[in-house]
């Protein structure tokens, strides 16, 4: 079926016989889901971000999840990661459990499989932020319980889940908008051919010619295109990525993990930088976007990053709100 993306207050009704599709289940990429799932978490965050904003102590009050654990390792640090995903649990009820860097889950040399079999007598849900993206799948392999890929070297699909939610807030119906990405093709370049194919995008990457995303994720992403009317495009030019966009995302150009190639890369990415000059080349009203943290200076100018047309900040606590969508429906009960 085809998915209206022209609003995200109506939700998809048939999706199949269950309410829920979601109840039990993983996200490790954006691909997990369908594209109406992608809608349905898209359209609960919105939903309960509303609620939240309206009248906070009414929602609290109605947690579903009390009594209940969410299990939260973090291999590779974040504030942002950490902060939203805490408070998403502690707003649904549910004990937000936080074991971060040489304090892991996996610290002390236990296999993938002991660790995460004992995990799960403890706490619902897990979400893992890590390295490879085989790691966690080899968790979720294990696990019973619901799995979140909260980064990987791979795919961001938390973050990719709020900035599509930050387009919609701001842009409206994403199947009719220009996105471009300039920058490294990285774990969110990969996360954002996932999300344009889903809801019909027009998406241009633009990466240095050695530094774009890998092949097989691309054809993935095309073949879903084909199906939804999205455009994909791989390019090394930013001028032709900017040109008429409607929003315009960079990203650090040495992700985590890469930060002892950052003089090399520097070098190669520099005609890359987004600065309000190259801003013009996108569609009047085009909105600006950075998952952060960002370099300042270095993959986008300060003028960029405070402008009246920077979602920056809406981006950020929009985490909370998809990721709090997505334990509530992972959650559920079958």
């Amino acid at each position: 079926m085809s998915v209206d993306w022209s609003v995200l207050d109506k939700p998809v009704t048939d999706l199949h016989a269950a309410k829920n599709p979601l109840a039990g289940r993983d996200v490790l990429r954006l691909f997990d889901l369908t594209p109406e799932e992608f809608h349905l978490v898209l359209s609960t965050a919105l939903a309960q971000k509303r609620a939240w904003k309206a009248d906070p102590s009414k929602v609290q009050a109605e947690a579903p999840y009390q009594g209940r654990a969410v299990g939260i390792i973090l291999e590779k640090p974040s504030m942002r990661t950490r902060v939203s995903f805490e408070l998403a649990a502690a707003r649904l009820g549910a004990h937000p459990v936080i074991m971060a860097d040489t304090h892991s889950a996996f610290s002390r040399g236990e296999s993938l499989k002991d660790t995460t079999m004992v995990m799960e007598r403890f706490v619902d849900a897990l979400v893992i932020r890590s390295f490879a993206q085989a790691r966690v799948e080899e968790i979720a392999h294990w696990a019973r319980i619901p799995v979140i890929n909260a980064l990987t070297d791979d795919f961001h699909p938390c973050q990719g889940l709020a900035d599509f939610l930050t387009m919609y807030e701001h842009k409206g119906d994403l199947s009719r908008l220009k996105l471009a990405y300039v920058g490294d093709g990285n774990n969110m370049a990969h996360t954002y051919l996932e999300g344009a194919a889903m809801s019909g995008m027009d998406c241009h990457i633009a990466t240095p010619p050695s530094y774009q995303p890998q092949e097989s994720y691309l054809n993935e992403a095309r073949a879903l295109a084909a199906r939804t009317g999205a455009s994909l495009t791989l390019t090394t030019s930013p001028d032709e990525a900017l040109a008429g966009a409607d929003v315009v995302i960079t990203d650090t150009w040495a992700s985590m993990g890469s930060e002892s190639q950052h003089d090399e890369r520097a070098v190669l990415f520099e005609p890359y930088r987004i600065t309000m000059a190259s801003f013009e080349a996108a569609a009047p009203r085009a909105l600006f976007m950075h998952c952060l943290p960002a370099h300042r200076g270095e993959e986008v100018t300060d003028e960029v990053m405070d402008a009246p047309f920077s979602a920056i900040y809406d981006e950020a606590e929009n985490r909370l709100h998809v990721q709090k969508a997505l334990l509530s429906l992972l959650m559920a009960e079958n």
